[in-house]
């Protein structure tokens, strides 16, 4: 109406506990949003100067996560999933493709990827036929192809943030090093990092680590595959302390309680917590980024450690644009709305062992540039992914669930739509 002073901000979250490691915010915290990015941060704002006002009292609200490592290539490759069915119950807005694409499916793979509601930053397979299959992308060396990478790169320099490669025996065959000598020489030419997925050998950790350059990547650290007598290479220390990133990487084969008890033993803990999360591991025993990082909680990162290599850790690991992984002013409004749950939530790793967590965060909203991503329906999963009973019993307590959602929402009094109950494991 004439007279009417318009509004400051589109959105203000109000109340909420706020953790944001790389701000060096925590406690409680007011988040103003206008035109999808963070207007203002402060312990308290003005209510009136918002067209929209949602009180989060009670809930502790992080950056929007950044997982490291994820495969998003749905309906191209074997392992590929979408991330929109999860993002929304996740609080994860930031999903890096961890190398599904190589240069020739580059194309097809930032198209489908420009298609999500998340942001899909990418590392190209230094493997031109990227993960179609389940394994051996590189054992034709031939589709190891420096220079078509490099240009691959050059053509996609604001989706591409890294080099990809697998190193073990099943993806390599009687290669050897060769094909992350090639990886680390498209990255150089292309000054990114490599990301590296470590496995079982050959070639062992120590042959591998060398190679590497100060924030280069190891995913899979704490994997119980690769591990040597100690829990881990007795190489995997000075490579840590030369700046070689390590990231947990869990999937459905990476993962192991007691290496990674071993490594904080050393003084090692990682530098990022991601998920691997794919077709085989979305079901269990991954999940999703909170159920990750309540594997690191149970034991003995704190939740400032977690929250750190979830967000931030990884925003830094591969030069994400400014504001990514943290609430900056100016930055993109991603935005994470947790409930922390107290008690003690048994969780296992990859091979069976298990620990207690002491938290676990329920997700109960996830902003996207300023906007809640709706509820959306997983698809059914790949005919070749193996289930159990029990996870297809579950798959289908939750479509019941998110159907109900979408047909009846339940919004209570603070404005947030209630959530379906996250899967265990």
């Amino acid at each position: 109406m004439p007279g009417e002073r318009a509004a400051r901000w589109d959105l203000l979250l109000t109340g909420g506990d706020l953790l944001d490691p790389g701000g060096g915010r925590r406690g409680p915290h007011d988040v103003a949003v206008r035109d999808g990015r963070i207007a203002a941060v402060a312990p308290r704002l003005p209510r009136d100067g918002a067209a929209e006002v949602v009180d989060l009292g009670g809930r502790l609200v992080t950056p929007g996560l950044v997982d490291l490592h994820t495969h998003v290539y749905a309906g191209a490759t074997y392992w590929g999933i979408d991330p929109d069915p999860v993002a929304w119950r996740s609080g994860v807005t930031t999903w890096v493709d961890a190398g599904s694409a190589g240069a020739y499916s580059f194309p097809a793979f930032a198209a489908a990827a420009a298609g999500y509601r998340v942001r899909v930053p990418a590392l190209l397979n230094i493997s031109t036929v990227g993960l179609v299959a389940r394994v051996g992308e590189a054992r034709d060396l031939a589709n190891c192809d420096v220079e078509l990478a490099v240009a691959t790169v050059r053509a996609y320099r604001d989706s591409i943030v890294g080099i990809k490669v697998r190193m073990d025996r099943h993806n390599i065959g009687t290669h050897g090093l060769t094909p992350l000598r090639r990886a680390v020489a498209a990255a150089e030419a292309a000054d990114l990092p490599v990301m590296v997925h470590i496995g079982a050998a050959p070639p062992s950790i120590g042959e591998l680590l060398p190679l590497l350059r100060p924030g280069d990547i190891i995913t899979h650290c704490a994997s119980g595959i690769a591990a040597g007598p100690a829990g881990f290479d007795p190489a995997a220390k000075d490579a840590y302390q030369a700046g070689i990133v390590f990231d947990l990487g869990h999937g459905s084969g990476g993962f192991a309680f007691d290496v990674l008890e071993a490594q904080l033993a050393a003084g090692m803990p990682p530098h990022v917590v991601s998920t691997d999360l794919h077709a085989r591991s979305l079901h269990g025993p991954v999940f999703d980024l909170p159920t990750t990082m309540a594997k690191a909680l149970a034991v003995g990162m704190s939740l400032e450690q977690v929250v750190a290599a979830a967000t931030i850790g990884p925003a830094r690991a591969l030069g994400l644009p400014a504001g990514v992984g943290t609430l900056a002013v100016g930055g993109p409004a991603d935005l994470a709305v947790f409930t922390v749950e107290h008690g003690r939530f048994e969780l296992s790793d990859v091979h069976g062992q298990r620990r207690t967590a002491p938290l676990r965060l329920v997700n109960e909203a996830t902003y996207r540039a300023g906007r809640p991503l709706p509820p959306r329906l997983s698809p059914p999963p790949p005919p070749w992914i193996p289930l159990t009973d029990a996870q297809r019993a579950a798959l289908a307590d939750r479509d019941r669930a998110v159907r109900r959602l979408l047909t009846t929402p339940l919004v209570g009094p603070d404005g947030l739509t209630e959530q379906f109950p996250r899967d265990g494991g």
